[in-house]
């Protein structure tokens, strides 16, 4: 089991880069999974650790951690008042430009293992994100009634932290995440593992803004996207349009 890569430590807190595919902690979602990044952090440290915040299982980057629940609780509390600053990169389908702002509500999607204790919401909830396209690229390939295939790399800030928020805002605005195979297009997943042997989810945190707990100096850590997906984008640098 390779180690994981900690992009900042000091006697509060630690940073790693998540790789995508491993849970933040043990869940009902996969009972048979053994590999989780509060433990294999907390073993290959020597110390306990506590989560700030969570990242979806296929989602790679910036997962901050504590070594105590009380300072956990005053990162979680920046959190609710919204403090911490998210930056994630993602690829997607078709041309984005310029900048936008998502404003969509989004009802909790409920699993039916880890959520069969929670208390049903009729109501959807309030959901922002904005977005700032960064690269575009047109593959000379066919996609659908296209003669072409055409993507973009942007740059998503989620505003508030609903489930799959960025995956379910990208999805509704017609571009999906690649990669995604629960809101995204299978058809699209299906020719990037075919064409690029890519199988991830083309989504990574990059950056995690936020007030220090003990000198309340605002610190910023960053990452860069996971292996695949640069791989996937170095390969496209032929065809990128802007």
């Amino acid at each position: 089991m390779s180690e994981l890569t900690i992009l900042y430590q000091d006697e509060s807190l630690i940073a790693i880069n998540k790789p995508p595919g491993l849970l933040v902690h043990r869940s009902p979602i996969d009972k048979k999974e053994t590999r989780f990044a509060v433990q294999q952090l907390r073993d290959q440290i020597g110390r306990h650790v506590f989560p700030v915040h969570r990242l979806d299982r296929p989602t790679s980057g910036v997962l901050l951690f504590t070594y105590s629940g009380d300072t956990a609780s005053q990162l979680g509390t920046q959190l609710m008042q919204k403090q911490v600053k998210k930056h994630y990169a993602a690829v997607v389908r078709g041309h984005m430009r310029g900048t936008g702002f998502i404003d969509y509500p989004l009802k909790y999607r409920y699993d039916k293992f880890a959520d069969k204790d929670k208390k049903r919401q009729l109501a959807p909830q309030s959901a922002q994100s904005e977005y700032t396209a960064i690269h575009r690229f047109e593959l000379p390939y066919p996609s659908g009634r296209y003669a072409t295939s055409r993507f973009s790399l942007v740059q998503l800030s989620p505003r508030t932290g609903r489930k799959h928020q960025l995956r379910r805002h990208c999805a509704h605005i017609r571009h999906p995440i690649l990669g995604d195979t629960t809101h995204g297009d299978g058809k699209q997943n299906k020719f990037l593992r075919e064409t690029f042997t890519f199988e991830n989810l083309a989504l990574s945190c990059t950056q995690l803004g936020f007030f220090h707990p003990d000198s309340g100096r605002w610190m910023e850590i960053t990452s860069p996207v996971h292996e695949a997906m640069q791989t996937l984008l170095n390969r496209w640098q032929p065809w990128q349009v802007d």
